[in-house]
């Protein structure tokens, strides 16, 4: 069956739409009422995630109730530590927790590369699940955390503003980073894989927390990971985000994927000279959203202007905040969907 709403998969190959596809990232979830009910009866967010059918529920919500251009599947980055081995705990008010953490080269034996059908069947379900519901109204978009951001979590154990215990490994131990990296990104790509198989139309690759790296860095223990993944998955258009790494934006620019995602900090008309060749996605403060109305439609227009005829998909410059007003996410769509470029 043909998409009844293809302009994500246009735009995301570099063609001509009529206007730029929209979709938020965390577009399901805390905003949403819709999304806390189905949160109280999952009873945990790991349930939620692993109940197939809540999960296809919440990844739909946002195509009915906000009218974005595509479904994002509900999950979260942390399965992949937890199918190599390393399960994750989420802490209410305080996020992800890890109560074992990857420190020494022993600590790896513990580990193996994930089994997408065995080890992750409840994600791969929620897709096809999803893709029925769906019904070809939307692409869904599948994804995954990029190596390096997986290797923070799994060696700091939690979030940081510093990540300086998983940093300390690149500098003392660079033999056991590049070791767990390659296992990440070989369980990542299978996972990727898994999810095209299952019917993605498009992935995302999270770096997160690319911006607590230097350049050199970046290039050491980000990139090459990146680069494997991003060669290894011909099936779908690729979309890297790699949050606070403007510093790389030519380098992932030169990467073999179709978008660039833009986080708030990154200059659009300077991105557009550095990434000439990509389709950008991005990249409202999603603050923005906290603002009246008129100040939302008129940021969100100089936003549009600014990409110009450069091929773009709208969104956020990162997730959508919790506590953001639904109505105001609708203005910030809505505007997106009257929008008609008129530079050349």
């Amino acid at each position: 069956m043909k998409l009844q709403n293809d302009l994500l998969l246009r735009a995301a190959r570099g063609e001509a739409t009529s206007r730029p596809p929209v979709w938020l990232m965390r577009q399901a979830g805390r905003i949403l009422a819709e999304y806390r009910a189905v949160r109280q009866e999952a009873g945990s967010f790991i349930n939620l995630v692993s109940n197939p059918e809540l999960a296809a529920e919440v990844t739909i919500q946002p195509v009915d109730i906000l009218g974005v251009d595509a479904a994002i599947i509900f999950s979260d980055i942390l399965v992949i530590p937890e199918a190599m081995g390393l399960p994750y705990e989420m802490v209410e008010q305080k996020g992800p927790n890890f109560p074992e953490t990857i420190q020494t080269e022993s600590d790896l034996a513990r580990l193996r590369i994930a089994d997408p059908e065995k080890d992750l069947s409840y994600v791969l379900n929620a897709i096809k699940i999803t893709k029925s519901r769906l019904q070809e109204r939307v692409p869904l978009i599948g994804f995954a955390g990029a190596p390096f951001t997986i290797f923070c979590y799994m060696t700091e154990g939690k979030g940081s503003k510093t990540f300086s215990v998983a940093k300390k490994i690149l500098y003392s131990d660079p033999e056991l980073a590049h070791h767990l990296l390659q296992m990440i990104t070989d369980s990542t790509i299978r996972y990727l894989k898994a999810q095209v198989n299952a019917g993605v139309d498009l992935v995302q690759l999270f770096d997160s927390w690319a911006g607590v790296l230097s350049p050199e860095h970046y290039q050491a223990y980000s990139l090459p990971y990146l680069k494997q993944i991003c060669d290894a998955i011909t099936e779908v258009p690729v979309t890297v985000f790699a949050k606070g790494a403007f510093f790389a934006r030519k380098s992932i620019g030169e990467l073999n994927c179709s978008v660039v995602g833009l986080d708030w900090n990154m200059d659009i008309a300077e991105s557009r000279q550095l990434i000439p060749g990509k389709t950008l996605q991005g990249n409202l403060d999603p603050c923005v959203l906290y603002a009246s109305y008129d100040e939302i439609r008129k940021q969100t227009r100089s936003m549009l202007e600014a990409f110009g005829s450069h091929p773009f998909i709208a969104n956020l410059g990162h997730g959508v905040y919790p506590d953001t007003d639904p109505d105001k996410v609708r203005c910030f769509i809505e505007t997106v969907r009257e929008f008609r470029a008129t530079q050349p």
